[in-house]
């Protein structure tokens, strides 16, 4: 299969707005993979399942490649016609994966210009985003496991479970394709194996998740980094951990290893926290945790002078066990009895006033909020539900939009991403941050007339316009930033209204962000 199929499938997808379209457009390029080729053994047609399952979801098969921005600036003379195979490029970047030792960086160089090489311009594109992470193409798993099903006709429910256990999409694209629903039913938790971790919905205020039915539990929510443990003392690598998004660490934290090392148990499954904390037990900086847990040099040296600490909330699997459909109570109760020291601070309550206090208690020594959870929930790796639900202090500030880029996917056509400005010192506004959440179709239509309105000039696809109009946007936190001259940005902001009654002059100031 040419890559030219999968980048055009993927333009298509980015272009339109059906979701139906999208699924359809995803489930024959999927089908179509799995024909075997001329010279394919069974081998070659699995593996081009899974790296085009994997391409059209816009991630790498091989997680990372050693190549970043700064080795794509400089593209070389695109080939006029599309020839490149999937097959071809997944060779490529998982002979640059491998490289490492003296001359490689000059080796990596040489053979990433190869392969752009032999890439027309549309298809060099299309690789920076997928190597650099910044592929943007609609292909998420609303679309993206449907498509698997209706490509191998298949259960959807079965595909969707199948991948929380599995991790990634491309394994499971191919049994799907090769087997249909019987390798999809053998897929089951593998100690060692990344599963998808469990999300929480929101809600405003603890009143709100709380309201006095029945028994809840309240843990504590730290933002620090998320960590998947797997511990197997008869594997090579006894213990191995995960981020949220499956990243393998265990060579960065060795504090983390030690602790887990020492739990009585031969094979388990944990989810949980790493957090530097201050002197005084207080959390640092988001930025302090996410550089730590960031850098490979000299993990035992950084594990002495900015050591994390460890936080466990969930138990997956125990010595042969698998507790992900059991409720949450039971899998809480056998980790109380496993790592009583590592189990993040937890209530469990049915009483408004007493979350409330747990929330309030919290958020005063420094911490991100609450967690309610269902003891009742099984764990629903991958997906965002009621059984987790997270309350954060709501953090808000007016700011004036001074430029918008426009939109892709279902978002083409709109004015989507508005970049964001805060008062100086001096009285000039200093982008402080951007943002396309928090956006209805109504508010899109709208910002789009109204900002075009103010355009005064364009650069790519960003309009900028006459910093005129103030919106109300919330946050989680203000970090220091390299980025806006101003040294700080917004943390997850997100849109609450715009302010028609508010002027420019009116907006908050860089100091108050600070």
């Amino acid at each position: 299969m040419l890559l030219h199929r999968v980048t055009t499938t993927s333009e298509r997808v980015r272009a339109t707005r059906s979701r139906l379209e999208k699924v359809d457009l995803l489930a024959r390029t999927l089908r179509d993979s799995g024909t075997p080729e001329p010279g394919d053994d069974p081998a070659d047609t699995a593996r081009r399942i899974e790296v085009v399952a994997d391409y059209l979801a816009g991630t790498l098969p091989q997680r990372t490649v050693g190549v970043g921005w700064r080795g794509l600036r400089e593209l070389p003379e695109p080939a006029v016609e599309p020839a490149l195979t999937v097959s071809e490029v997944d060779r490529a970047l998982t002979a640059l994966h491998e490289l490492a030792g003296s001359g490689s960086a000059a080796t990596r160089a040489a053979q990433v210009r190869d392969l752009l090489a032999r890439a027309t311009a549309s298809e060099q594109q299309w690789l920076v985003g997928l190597v650099t992470g910044e592929l943007r193409q609609g292909a998420g798993d609303g679309v993206l496991l449907p498509a698997i099903a209706r490509a191998a006709d298949v259960p959807e429910a079965l595909v969707r479970r199948a991948v929380m256990l599995a991790g990634f999409p491309g394994p499971v694209a191919r049994a799907a394709l090769e087997g249909g629903e019987a390798p999809l039913q053998q897929v089951c938790l593998e100690v060692g194996r990344p599963l998808r971790p469990m999300l929480a919905g929101s809600e405003p205020d603890v009143a709100s998740a709380v309201d006095g039915g029945a028994e809840l539990a309240l843990d504590l929510k730290l933002d620090g980094i998320r960590v998947q443990v797997h511990l197997d003392r008869d594997a090579e690598v006894p213990v191995r951990l995960f981020t949220r998004s499956l990243e393998e660490i265990t060579d960065r934290l060795p504090e983390v290893v030690e602790a887990v090392t020492g739990l009585p148990a031969r094979r388990a499954v944990l989810d949980g926290e790493v957090i530097v904390l201050d002197p005084d037990g207080r959390p640092a900086p988001f930025q302090v945790t996410g550089a730590r847990t960031a850098s490979r040099t000299d993990p035992a040296e950084l594990a002495r002078t900015t050591p994390v600490t460890t936080y466990l909330f969930d138990l997956l699997h125990l010595d042969g066990r698998d507790l992900v459909d059991e409720p949450a109570s039971v899998r809480w109760e056998a980790l109380a009895g496993l790592a009583p020291d590592l189990v993040v601070d937890r209530v469990q309550t049915a009483d408004p006033a007493r979350a409330q206090a747990f929330f309030d208690e919290v958020v005063a020594r420094g911490h991100e909020g609450v967690v309610v959870k269902d003891p009742q929930a099984p764990y629903a790796a991958g997906r965002r539900g009621a059984g987790w639900v997270k309350v954060k202090p709501r953090r808000t500030a007016d700011l004036v939009v001074t430029g918008v880029e426009w939109g892709s996917g279902r978002r083409q056509g709109w004015l989507s991403t508005i970049h964001l400005a805060a008062r100086g010192e001096d009285g000039e506004l200093v982008m402080v941050g951007k943002t396309f959440k928090g956006m209805t179709d109504a508010t899109l239509t709208w910002q789009t007339e109204r900002f075009l309105a103010l355009e005064t000039h364009r650069e790519g696809h960003v309009v900028h316009v006459r910093p005129e109009q103030v919106v109300e946007v919330a946050y989680d936190a203000v970090q220091t930033s390299r980025r806006y001259p101003g040294g700080v940005a917004l943390r997850f902001a997100r849109v609450l209204r715009y302010r028609d009654d508010k002027s420019a002059e009116e907006a908050d100031g860089l100091g108050s962000l600070r």
